[in-house]
């Protein structure tokens, strides 16, 4: 019942028209939450004013202010905000809003771009007349607001004779979709449009031409953050819209957001909070952004698979033929006839970059089948650090004569791989015990023994896509209660005629 209620009461707020909020946390610390509805007060008061288009150029000293406007149609004010017709430009583009002002990330992404690019001309699309009305009409209105932009950009390109592929379109939600309108109205073909979690009401399943799409500039890249379903609809859009589509953390879970937390505090304090949940999430994705432009030596690199739940399974860490990319602002300009769907990882905190690693084990046997489910954690040493006790991500069970790919993920760079120690975990069942028992049992002459064979463990590590192969440190140890011990195999170990024989443990 709980759910079906915030399901509509959700839909309420999508449907409303809001107005003179001055912000969340001015709602939150001010109202009285002893009547659940009273916050949604305001929410019913209609604007008169009509939609409007304002393009603000800022500037680097003052990313959070717009104290000078470009008009078009009048070419001295281009001169008057000192355009820089031999810089990049980008247009950013904000998404819906409940308290009808600009959201703070606006003026972190404009102070990031001007850190990376400091010779750009970073311009910020004020729509928030349409944007903080009822969403379903802000929603049917970005078209006609991807159409003035359209008109602006074609002033722009006539004006001052730019080149549209130096013009970078970046679009939050709502705006995501903005921006591919705009793109899709130029005389020309813009350069390059950046999607940040596009909004999935109203868009999702839509024909390319009634949401952002690959067709919309020379290159499209998207990030996908809150994909999930959540009180019966996604935030962001689920399906590829770019050329490429990166979903970190699979697009549906963001390391560090709470959304329980967050209903819990909706519950507890009123309608209004419920923005609470949808912002982590659908947010990261501009922050990942910001933070591929202020660390550019520490961006996060994404990878091509089928699924998310193929990439968890360490199966898809290769970057040939453009199969992996940077993340955000320095993403691979790939085209192609679909869009390309990327995975990651993040930390839950900026620098966000994570390491990851792919660990191939070949089981083999003698016996008609062997299957096992151990808990393990496995520790990383490197020339610049340690990474201890990752869990081993078991997606399947352990099965013999089949390879297993696992993905390992570590918050630090350790530098080159040197050693690699499983470390058991009680279990109930087979226990890492038995497997750590079964590896120290090997060498063994007797080709009738009926047992596991582990030739070796094969690493790639995802961002640097070096290749290690490890094998037993000391195949004569007896005591495997605590851990094992891999190291780089040495050359007379790679034989063909050698092999390490794991015994089960009975």
């Amino acid at each position: 019942m709980k759910l079906r209620f915030y399901q509509c009461v959700f839909w309420l707020v999508l449907s409303c028209t809001v107005v003179d909020v001055t912000s969340l946390e001015d709602v939150l610390s001010e109202s009285n939450f002893d009547n659940f509805l009273e916050p949604l007060t305001d929410l019913f008061t209609v604007k008169d004013a009509g939609p409007q288009v304002r393009f603000s150029l800022r500037k680097p000293n003052e990313p959070d202010d717009d104290t000078c406007y470009l008009v078009p149609g009048k070419p001295e004010s281009l001169s008057d905000c000192t355009f820089n017709s031999n810089g990049k430009t980008f247009l950013v583009i904000h998404g819906w809003t409940l308290s009808g002002l600009f959201e703070s990330w606006v003026a972190k992404l404009v102070s990031a771009l001007y850190d990376r690019e400091q010779s750009a001309n970073v311009i910020v699309v004020d729509w928030l007349d349409t944007a903080q009305n009822h969403y379903v009409i802000a929603a049917q209105n970005t078209k006609s607001v991807g159409q003035d932009v359209a008109r602006f950009i074609d002033w722009m390109e006539e004006t001052t004779n730019i080149p549209l592929d130096s013009l970078h379109l970046i679009g939050y939600s709502l705006g995501a979709h903005v921006a591919g309108f705009a793109g899709s109205h130029t005389s020309n073909k813009v350069g390059r449009i950046t999607g940040l979690d596009p909004a999935g009401p109203d868009f999702e399943g839509a024909h390319a031409h009634r949401r952002l799409s690959p067709d919309d500039a020379h290159f499209v890249d998207v990030l996908h953050t809150f994909s999930r379903e959540s009180l019966g609809l996604s935030i962001g859009i689920q399906q590829p819209v770019g050329h490429i589509d990166i979903y970190p953390n699979g697009g549906s879970f963001q390391p560090g957001c709470n959304l329980r937390g967050a209903l819990e505090k909706m519950a507890n304090l009123g309608i209004l909070a419920m923005t609470d949940a949808l912002k982590c999430e659908h947010e990261r994705s501009i922050h990942l952004f910001i933070d591929s432009l202020l660390n550019k030596q520490e961006a996060g690199t994404a990878y091509s698979c089928g699924s998310s739940e193929m990439f968890d399974s360490g199966m898809c860490l290769k970057c040939r033929k453009n199969r992996c990319s940077p993340i955000g602002y320095a993403a691979s300009k790939v085209r192609k006839a679909r869009s390309v769907k990327m995975f990651t990882k993040t930390r839950a905190s900026m620098p966000f970059r994570v390491y990851h690693y792919q660990l191939k084990i070949h089981f083999s046997s003698k016996v008609s089948e062997s299957e096992m489910d151990p808990p393990l954690t496995v520790s990383l040493y490197g020339t610049k650090g340690d990474a201890e006790n990752l869990p081993l991500n078991v997606k399947e069970k352990i099965t013999a004569n089949k390879t297993h790919s696992f993905l390992l993920v570590t918050e630090k760079d350790i530098g080159d791989l040197l050693q690699l120690k499983f470390k058991r975990e009680e279990s109930n069942s087979w226990s890492a015990s038995s497997l750590l028992q079964m590896v120290t049992s090997w060498w063994s002459g007797d080709s009738a023994t009926p047992g596991v064979d582990v030739h070796k463990i094969r690493i790639r590590v995802g961002e640097t896509q070096k290749k290690i192969v490890l094998c037993v440190q000391d195949p004569k140890a007896v005591d495997t209660t605590q851990e094992l011990i891999f190291v780089k195999c040495k050359d007379a170990w790679r034989g063909p005629t050698r092999r390490l024989v794991l015994k089960r443990s009975l």
